[in-house]
């Protein structure tokens, strides 16, 4: 086995499928063997918790488990790992949001739990749009019963 730096991650391993609905939905993804190596490099053991709100693009399962698979050689820190890994299916799927939760496996009697969660000005758009909908008929249901 050949160990490799965190600059070798490949993110071209990724590959998009065409999103089919111009609807807004979440996709959820948990890959719960999750491996790569710290920076001992020993082998670290995590839960990887992907959500999705896709826009153009959706994440093809099968490459993202390759993807998976490639970074069990890779000599990285978990803090690290986790911003290369969230930046990776950014650049390649365009999301609306994305949210990451990595949980680490515990050493030495601590466990990690690390999470990003990033909002697009799209998503918050949408979201404040949705919001002032909600918000108007909240007000106009009120003003209706009297």
């Amino acid at each position: 086995m050949i160990k490799k730096r965190y600059q070798q991650i490949d993110k071209t391993l990724l590959k998009a499928l065409p999103n089919p609905s111009k609807e807004k939905y979440e996709m959820k993804i948990k890959v719960p063997e999750f491996t790569f190596l710290g920076v001992e490099e020993q082998p670290d053991f995590a839960k990887l918790y992907i959500t999705f709100y896709p826009k153009q693009k959706l994440i093809e399962l099968k490459s993202l488990k390759h993807y998976v698979y490639h970074l069990r050689d890779i000599i990285v820190s978990y803090e690290r790992l986790i911003n290369i890994v969230y930046d990776h299916l950014m650049e390649v799927y365009e999301a609306d949001r994305l949210r990451i939760t990595l949980i680490c496996n515990p050493r030495g009697g601590i466990s990690s739990k690390l999470v990003i969660n990033a909002i697009t000005p799209t998503y918050i758009h949408h979201i404040n749009h949705i919001f002032y909908v909600d918000n108007y008929r909240s007000r106009t249901q009120r003003y209706e019963k009297g």
